[in-house]
């Protein structure tokens, strides 16, 4: 051992756990840090403009595979910018940490310039929040730090670090990087599993979480093949379960298809693998009544206080998503199952909603994503925000593979862009394409100067309704024509691309989208598209003027 100063020690455990990509804002509160990263050419320094957009890249690139994301701010105003992405990776379970800058340890507790109590603010929000007050104990902290991230339900750390500790000369060893711990099905679970989807009529399997592979997303196919399954992924999960399959079902989000809706309610067994069941799924607790399901609930969840903590299961199996399907390669299949028949109407009435029908306006945006279902390659990788324009996202395109879409299930507006942006500089050869709202893309449009700057080619489709447009169709429900606060004035989107270096392009005609998508992949650096639609159009199945009327026609009943 030889001295190092404490930044020095923390980038050294960031390499001894794999890390190759770090995402910041630079801040004075640990520039020990950023002076021991200008010695660490393996690790990959992103400086973003904006910390909420840093912690989104840091939360994708957990997403990406398994590891824990990487994200680097400044004390106090970095530190709440960078919340979203805590929460983020909160709901959806992504494993993350999260590292602070804190003003010194002499000075703590007197409200010093920018200081916040990290413990505290976090402490809702991360699985574990501490601050590291002395350099010989960094190596513990950060092993620590990304075996919680890791186990059991995946989620984010946050860690404080004084800038004086980051200055102080210790003598300490590295430690080995930190291992993903999960817990495995026993056999006796699995028999009873098996049992009670042998005494089923119309089981239903639902995955969702995280913690899954490209191999458990295999075996658990199998598992539906062998057993003619009907199986359907929850919100922003679909790239579980390969939705050309014939057992795929649907996804169960915002606005379910009402024959997948009716089948949930219906079904005498539900076998929920990863997810917990929260409240999008289940559409409010109706599908799946909490506490107690009318249908047989067999749930398995990789933590233990995730299980029986909403539904009082029949049967609660704590096990990692990846390790329960990989051990359903052992089960003898159910021989003539009875919901045969079911499987293959579940999966006609998913082909039915996939058809995009007639076009309603001039550029209609489910043919448009259905253009990219059929013209992407099977690994190409789709990440969103939040807004109405993703129900013909989720709607009308195809997920194949595993690793594909990146979509916030905690519904954060701005997550889309910046999240493409972290995906595609940790895997340039693959095509990744954002999709955003006007709103949701300005949130985190000035990350155009970071995609250009480090070359992360992503092609932005923005959806330009000149307005918040979940909002307002909320506002039309319930205070029908009585419009505040949802309109958007917007830029000129192309000008506002070209004026950061990238490719820009209009389309306003369905037939023209093709060409544009074209260019934009061949232009060699970002690109954006905007979408100009017709903000009548609010969702695929509904537009604001039906919406209104419908309202009113509710008010003059009562």
């Amino acid at each position: 051992m030889s001295q190092r100063s404490g930044g020095r020690v923390v980038v050294d455990a960031l390499a001894a756990n794999g890390v190759d990509t770090v995402f910041c804002v630079p801040g004075e509160s640990y520039v020990a840090v950023l002076d021991a990263l200008y010695d660490t050419p393996a690790i990959r320094v992103i400086a973003c403009r904006h910390e909420a957009a840093a912690a989104h890249m840091a939360e994708a690139s957990g997403k990406l595979d398994g590891r824990p994301g990487v994200a680097f701010v400044t004390r106090g105003p970095g530190a709440t910018h960078a919340s979203i992405g805590v929460h983020i990776a909160r709901q959806d379970s992504t494993p993350m940490v999260l590292f602070v800058g804190q003003v010194a340890r002499g000075m703590r507790g007197r409200e010093a310039f920018q200081e916040l109590d990290y413990a505290q603010v976090f402490g809702g929000l991360a699985k574990w929040a501490a601050e590291i007050d002395d350099a010989r104990r960094i190596p513990e902290l950060v092993a620590r730090a990304f075996h919680v991230a890791m186990s059991g339900r995946p989620g984010p750390v946050v860690l404080a670090l004084p800038e004086d500790m980051l200055r102080d000369e210790v003598d300490v060893a590295d430690l080995a990087p930190a291992v993903r711990t999960a817990a495995h099905p026993g056999s006796g679970e699995l028999a009873r599993m098996r049992a009670l989807l042998a005494a089923a009529h119309r089981p239903l399997m639902i995955l969702g979480g995280s913690g899954w592979d490209e191999a458990a997303c295999a075996a658990i196919r199998r598992f539906a093949e062998r057993n003619e399954l009907p199986t359907a992924c929850t919100f922003r999960r679909q790239e579980l379960f390969d939705n050309r399959d014939p057992r795929y079902a649907g996804d169960l989000g915002v606005g379910p298809n009402p024959a997948l809706a009716a089948r949930v309610r219906d079904a005498d067994l539900i076998l929920a693998v990863g997810d917990r069941l929260g409240e999008i799924p289940t559409s409010g607790y109706t599908l799946i009544e909490a506490p107690r399901p009318k249908q047989r609930l067999v749930h398995v969840h990789a933590d233990p206080d995730e299980l029986g903590r909403v539904f009082q299961a029949d049967l609660a199996i704590n096990a990692g998503p990846a390790e329960f399907a990989r051990a359903l390669d052992a089960l003898e299949p159910i021989a003539a199952p009875a919901w045969s028949a079911a499987t293959r109407e579940a999966r006609r009435d998913y082909e039915a909603a996939l058809d995009p029908g007639v076009p309603r306006a001039a550029l209609d945006l489910a043919h448009v994503v259905r253009w990219l279902d059929e013209r992407l390659p099977e690994d190409a990788i789709v990440c969103n925000g939040a807004g109405n324009y993703n129900t013909w996202l989720h709607r009308f395109f195809r997920y194949k593979r595993y690793g594909t879409q990146f979509g916030p299930t905690a519904g954060a507006m701005g997550y889309g862009f910046p999240a493409a942006i972290g995906i595609k500089l940790r895997r340039p050869e693959r095509i990744v394409v954002a999709f955003a709202g006007d709103g949701c893309f300005l949130m985190n449009g000035a990350e155009l100067a970071t995609a250009v700057q480090y070359g992360a080619n992503v092609v932005t489709l923005v959806v330009n309704n000149g307005m918040y447009g979940t909002i307002r169709m909320h506002q039309e429900r319930a205070y029908p024509g009585r419009v505040v606060g949802t309109d958007l004035l917007n830029p000129d989107f192309v000008a506002y691309a070209r004026a950061f270096g990238a490719h820009g392009a209009l389309v306003e005609r369905t037939e023209d989208f093709g060409a544009a998508f074209d260019a934009a992949l061949a232009a060699g650096r970002p690109a954006l598209i905007e979408l100009r639609t017709d903000p009548d159009l609010i969702t695929p199945r509904t537009t604001l003027r039906e919406i209104r009327a419908q309202a009113h026609e509710s008010a003059a009943r009562r």
